[in-house]
């Protein structure tokens, strides 16, 4: 009797070489994104086993690996096109398509989109912030592909992470207004997602280790940031103390809102009055005064989390799954502080 001969197959190059089956079937089907030494190995073992691949299984893996699935809670902020800028120039020239989801601050519809994105088998996954949901979890978890979570650090991220310690970046904004001699310092917060409570744990820790807190001082709302509502924020924080002599807002709409109250009240910035914003936007280096803000690397958050897709895609192992890109307080005059009134910081 004729013995038949084994039919190889891609785990039997997998194994032979060392690599995962994605990592083979990423060097015969897109070669360039995998590292040249891994590569030699895997078209080597190839010739040496004989291996064939199969074409119906060569279709079925490629419906799952041209496609990077985005997750964000806005279309419409700012902030979060700039990580879209950052997403997009890193991906040009790549065989990949990027499919964007729109969870608009939704614990539901971040669950309903990453489910759709589950059923595409996409080839990596990127998704805003740790707070997901128990079924947001369990869906990622169970999503056979490299996923990196954005804007934020945590512990215990689902695979790779990229962002900023929200709460050391309110920390730091806090203290910045305090250095500059202001002691009655308010806090100005909209929407209250997870990541605008962790400034908000910044700011109040820095107030109490200055024995500068009072809940009084703290003006929140869960209605979306607009610079109209930084002025109905700040009117409502004046009519609670009329001491207040400066303020954190947990972004730029809302610092510039309150700029507005403040020359609509003729009150002196930074005289008799602080400011500082949250995430750089543009308009903060033009506005008068110009304003202090937190400046957040947002396009590098964008770039720096498809580079680790790929990287993660081609096999090649990632040397920091979490990386912290940090934050910058941006000093302008809107901060030089009622002590400081000689000499001003230039434009």
């Amino acid at each position: 009797m004729v013995e038949l001969k084994k039919k190889i197959k891609l785990t039997d190059v997998a194994e032979a070489v060392g690599v995962s089956a994605i990592t083979v079937s990423r060097v015969l089907r897109t070669p360039e994104l995998v590292s040249e030494p891994v590569r030699l190995r895997v078209v080597e073992a190839v010739a040496r086993l004989g291996y064939v691949p199969d074409p119906a299984a060569r279709a079925l893996a490629s419906a799952r690996t041209d496609v990077l699935g985005i997750l964000i809670p806005s279309v419409t902020n700012n902030v979060f096109s700039a990580v879209l800028r950052g997403i997009y120039d890193r991906v040009e020239g790549l065989p990949f398509n990027i499919q964007l989801g729109n969870t608009r601050y939704s614990v539901l519809e971040e669950e309903r989109l990453l489910g759709v994105f589950s059923r595409q088998r996409p080839a990596g996954l990127i998704v805003t912030g740790r707070d997901q949901s128990a079924r947001s979890l369990a869906l990622l978890r169970q999503a056979d592909c490299p996923i990196v979570q954005i804007m934020e650090l945590g512990d215990e991220p689902v695979d790779m992470m990229v962002g900023l310690s929200h709460r050391d970046a309110g920390h730091a904004a806090t203290r910045h207004l305090q250095e500059r001699g202001y002691r009655r310092i308010g806090f100005l917060g909209a929407r209250m997602d997870p990541r605008t409570q962790r400034r908000l744990e910044g700011y109040g820790e820095a107030q109490k280790e200055a024995g500068l807190h009072d809940e009084r001082l703290i003006v929140t709302t869960r209605r979306a940031s607009t610079v109209t509502l930084g002025c109905e924020l700040l009117s409502e924080l004046l009519s609670r103390s009329h001491d207040v002599d400066a303020v954190f807002c947990i972004n730029d709409d809302l610092a510039l809102g309150a700029l507005f109250e403040c020359q609509r009240r003729r009150i002196a910035v930074p005289d008799d009055f602080g400011i500082c914003g949250f995430n750089d936007l543009e308009m903060m280096a033009v506005a008068n005064p110009p304003l202090t803000s937190v400046r957040t690397n947002r396009e590098e958050m964008g770039r720096r989390a498809i580079e680790m897709l790929i990287a993660r895609i081609a096999g090649e192992p990632i040397e920091a799954p979490v990386v912290d890109l940090g934050y910058e307080i941006v000093e302008r005059r809107s901060t030089a502080g009622p002590r400081r009134r000689e000499a001003l910081l230039p434009t």
